[in-house]
């Protein structure tokens, strides 16, 4: 088959298409319809164009034959295609609302799994034999690369045993939550405008179904078949309920061209670099409360196991409410923002009121509050990053870089505060206190993301 070199960017840029010679083989090949495209003129934009002459020049020396030309030009249709317009979200219907209910079985393994880590705190620091700072560093892994992994799976979309609990749980099970969360909170943020915040809600309220589903599983089979054989039921579980997703998500914004994993003008927006700043010192925080009221009611207020294990699960029980009301208040009434920055000053008030629990109904009373208004700002935390987003096409970047900042909060938030306790004798207080002070400056630093989007505006919908 004969070849023909591409001459060098100084020469002519335009590629001749007679002295591009195929053997009648492999021409035979190339399908009708392509061939068609390109005869009617479909690669007519300028700016794809450049990028065509550039990348068949950038390699002057480099023969291309009918394969590289094929592919070549199926990159380019995909790109022509990519910026097509999409028209306006839904907000509603069918399909929309099957994208928010597939959300919700995936937040129900992943968050409500993460969620569901203050049992396995008490069992690991028992069955192990720990401080609770090292089997802490299990669940903060496992939130820190669902945060993190979001980075990249955003922009793709727009001694002992304890060694192997870390691996298995924290690693693995944090690297496959990342890369479905962010796509799939993205996803559905594309499908809604005035219902945002609903719809992102029930796919939250995922993470309340799942930290209440899977420890009753814990709790229930562990005593009778044994750890090895509850996880395996466990994850039967989650293939069941990750099947329908796979099969029935569909992708509504077009795909965009390659691009950097970071927008870095993003952090040039006071409000966007003001929100991330806040929510990194409020996660910094949030989980402490998660991870420790189970050993905290068994350890400082005597409570039996059983019932310890009850706190977590009402805990998370009232995140269904905790988000379904504040996202209907964001959607029909406040917006997010004005949302979610109350939701925060009353999980602060909640963890400074924990340093004052000594007896059963102070703890019941902590989990149901602090459950609720924490559970809220889980679920308005994405509605507010899609609301900060003005380019749709562009909030799974935005969404992820915000992920990949509070997984380190996620991170080292728990394990500090284990270390505090076990650096305090057992004793919770600094604990207690490192978490409300975040919580406090995180607040702040929201309100402050607020003024910078409105102006001193008391009456501003955002």
């Amino acid at each position: 088959m004969e070849k023909t070199s591409i001459r060098p960017k100084g020469e002519a840029a335009a590629l001749d298409p007679e002295k591009l010679t195929f053997s009648s083989e492999r021409a035979s090949n190339v399908p009708s319809s392509l061939s068609s495209d390109v005869e009617q003129g479909s690669f007519q934009d300028d700016k794809i164009e450049e990028e065509r002459r550039y990348s068949l020049t950038r390699e002057p020396t480099r023969a291309i034959g009918t394969d590289g030309i094929i592919a070549k030009t199926l990159s380019i249709i995909r790109t022509k295609d990519s910026g097509q317009d999409p028209g306006p979200p839904p907000d509603g219907g069918f399909e929309a609302w099957l994208q928010a209910a597939l959300a919700h079985l995936v937040i129900f393994n992943t968050w409500g799994f993460a969620n569901s880590f203050g049992m396995f705190q008490d069992y690991y620091s028992e069955s192990l034999q720990r401080p609770p700072s090292d089997i802490a560093w299990v669940g903060s892994v496992q939130i820190f690369l669902l945060f993190a992994i979001g980075t990249f799976s955003g922009r793709a979309t727009d001694a002992g045993f304890f060694k192997p609990v870390f691996l298995a749980q924290g690693l693995c099970l944090g690297i496959g939550g990342g890369l479905v969360f962010c796509p799939t909170m993205t996803l559905v943020s594309t499908y809604f405008s005035s219902r945002r915040s609903i719809a992102l809600a029930i796919g939250a309220c995922g993470s309340a179904t799942g930290a209440i589903i899977y420890p009753v599983i814990v709790q229930r089979l562990l005593p009778r078949i044994g750890f090895p054989w509850t996880l395996r039921v466990m994850g039967l579980i989650t293939v069941v309920t990750l099947a329908p997703g796979f099969i029935f998500f569909r992708q509504r914004i077009p795909p965009r061209r390659s691009g950097p994993f970071f927008e870095w003008p993003a952090f040039k927006e006071a409000p966007y670099s003001l929100y991330a700043a806040g929510m990194y010192l409020n996660f910094w925080a949030l989980f402490i409360g998660f991870f420790y009221v189970s050993s905290f009611a068994r350890s400082q207020v005597g409570v039996p196991k059983a019932e310890s294990i009850t706190l977590l699960m009402i805990m998370n029980a009232l995140g269904t409410i905790g988000r379904m009301v504040p996202s209907c208040l964001a959607d029909y009434l406040i917006g997010p923002l004005n949302t979610i920055i109350p939701f925060a000053f009353l999980t602060m008030i909640m963890l400074f009121a924990w340093m004052g629990v000594d007896n059963s109904s102070g703890l019941y009373a902590f989990s149901i509050l602090y459950g609720f208004f924490g559970a809220g700002m889980q679920a308005l935390f994405p509605a507010v990053v899609t609301s900060l987003s003005t380019d749709l096409k562009k909030t799974g970047i935005r969404f992820g870089m915000i992920l990949s900042i509070v997984s380190v909060a996620s991170l080292t938030g728990p394990p500090i505060a284990g270390a505090l306790i076990e650096k305090g004798g057992g004793d919770y207080r600094f604990a207690q206190i490192f978490a409300a002070v975040s919580m406090l400056v995180g607040t702040a630093i929201l309100v402050m993301a607020r003024l910078a989007l409105t102006g001193p505006k008391l009456v501003a919908r955002v």
